[in-house]
């Protein structure tokens, strides 16, 4: 590596190099809970969709102070009609996370479906140009075939896919670090 790239890498990574375990550490952590994550779906998904009631509750409660906070505007009753649908939604998704999940799974599966039918459309427009048009038809089958498994099997998969996806990009995430942390090693 030349000195130009050594220093900008110095840049980029820091002390990395020298303090790659802690990075290493944390990517078995998310390997590990992610692990955890495939036996417990189910239950990942109830909290993911009740973590996201408390997030649209917290969003409804400060939209509704932020109407009232400036007089004479105009957009008050906007902003008010904004929160009580953040409130709403945060109630249901804490009293109902069930139903919540139900609908975001089957939101999710028609936007994998929606995407899966774009991305072979545009693979296929570029296969006269070359540009890696197989690559985009492999993701839109992909995409095609996840959504149309989510959704032939809902709603019974509204209690697991969320869940599931949440504990796969955990482990992604934990092995993206454990191999940055090995890189960063070799640089020592």
């Amino acid at each position: 590596m030349s000195e130009f790239n050594q220093n900008n890498a110095k840049l980029v990574i820091g002390d990395l190099p020298q303090k790659w375990g802690w990075l290493l550490a944390l990517g078995f952590v998310f390997i590990i809970l992610g692990i955890i994550g495939l036996g417990l779906s189910v239950a990942m998904t109830v909290v993911t969709i009740l973590f996201f009631g408390v997030l649209l509750l917290i969003g409804g409660v400060v939209q509704v102070f932020e109407a009232f906070k400036h007089k004479g505007w105009k957009s008050i009753i906007g902003h008010v009609l904004i929160a009580g649908i953040y409130l709403l939604a945060g109630i249901m998704l804490i009293t109902e996370p069930v139903v919540g999940s139900m609908a975001l799974t089957a939101l999710l599966a028609a936007a994998f479906i929606i995407t899966g039918l774009f991305r072979i459309i545009m693979g296929f427009q570029l296969k006269s140009f070359g540009l890696g048009w197989g690559w985009l038809v492999f993701a839109g089958v992909i995409s095609l075939a996840l959504g149309a498994m989510i959704f032939f099997r809902w709603p019974e998969s509204a209690l697991w896919f969320i869940g599931l996806m949440i504990a796969i990009e955990m482990i992604f995430h934990g092995w993206a670090y454990v191999m940055l942390a090995l890189a960063a090693k070799s640089l020592k």
